[in-house]
């Protein structure tokens, strides 16, 4: 029996509220088998809070002695620190026109919002706040962290049915309204195709205040166009026909490699970790080698 498509669904309602859910059951389930600990493991808090005094020991480092309470007491005291784990975490995922292109199953932004759904559901396993921004053309929607399930279903569900305007993508406006409005170091998860703006423009500023980490969700038919006499083509942004021939297909391929080591190059000068998904592959593997590697650079 063929599996219902929601999209066609009478009740939009109804359909919103299944797709929501089978995306929590997916993501959770993986979230509580794979992912939670790993994301535990790999982004530390922003830091360490003031917790006591407590009277000086040998080998207690003499730069924590407080000079102050010293004096009050008449013997040594050291200030001592917890480390502050609770950490803020942002979803930027970008909504514009190319976002809802998909050659499969599923579109780059349905694929996005799985993803960006098992980040956020690690986030709160390991009690972390998540919040949400989207943007297209301009900034469309800007929800503040929050901690709770309840809560990141409505992330999900925003993810997958704000309807922008058409238009490109805007993220150098996304990014630095995050650098205005986040007044703490927080994770960024930059969720886009990438497409129709400059990736080193738009993390200018927001890598260096925060830590940023793109999150590349790409389809399989963009990176090759089929071996045929005649396709019809339209730029996935502006809806404009764009002419096809034939020996544009080896033009195409190596403009598409051309430009993918170019975005590499410009997040890695920017000190951004890239993780590249494809709508037709499982993103577990891919998350797994990421915050394996993280882990790794952490303890390094």
């Amino acid at each position: 029996m063929p599996e219902h498509d929601d999209r066609t669904d009478d009740d939009p309602l109804k359909a919103i509220l299944r797709r929501v859910r089978r995306i929590e059951l997916i993501t959770r389930g993986k979230v509580k088998e794979k992912l939670g600990g790993e994301y535990h493991s790999s982004f530390k808090g922003q830091g360490i809070d003031f917790d006591d005094f407590r009277e000086y020991q040998a080998g207690d480092e003499v730069r924590a002695i407080d000079w102050n309470v010293t004096a009050r007491m008449g013997v040594p005291f050291v200030k001592t620190f917890v480390e502050e784990r609770e950490m803020t975490v942002l979803l930027a995922v970008d909504i514009s026109g190319s976002m809802d292109y998909g050659s499969g199953a599923v579109s780059k932004r349905e694929y996005a919002a799985e993803v960006a759904a098992a980040f956020a559901f690690a986030a709160a396993q390991n009690k972390d706040k998540v919040g949400l921004l989207l943007f297209a053309g301009g900034i469309e929607l800007f929800i503040g962290p929050q901690k709770g399930s309840s809560h990141i279903l409505r992330l999900i569900r925003e993810i997958l049915y704000a309807r922008p305007p058409a238009g490109g993508s805007q993220a150098r406006a996304a990014m630095d309204m995050l650098v205005r409005q986040v007044p703490r170091r927080s994770l960024i998860l930059l969720v886009s195709d990438f497409t129709g703006f400059d990736a080193a423009e738009a993390l200018k500023v927001a890598s260096i205040k925060h830590d940023v980490v793109a999150v590349q969700i790409s389809d399989p038919a963009e990176r090759e166009l089929p071996d045929t006499a005649a396709l019809p083509l339209a730029d996935a942004e502006t809806g404009e026909p764009l002419a096809y021939r034939r020996d544009l297909r080896y033009a195409y391929a190596k403009a598409h490699a051309d430009w993918q080591a170019k975005l590499r190059g410009a997040l890695k000068r920017r000190g951004v970790d890239h993780i590249p998904l494809s709508t037709d592959e499982d993103y577990l593997s891919a998350l797994h080698a990421f915050f394996s590697g993280r882990s790794a650079r952490a303890f390094a």
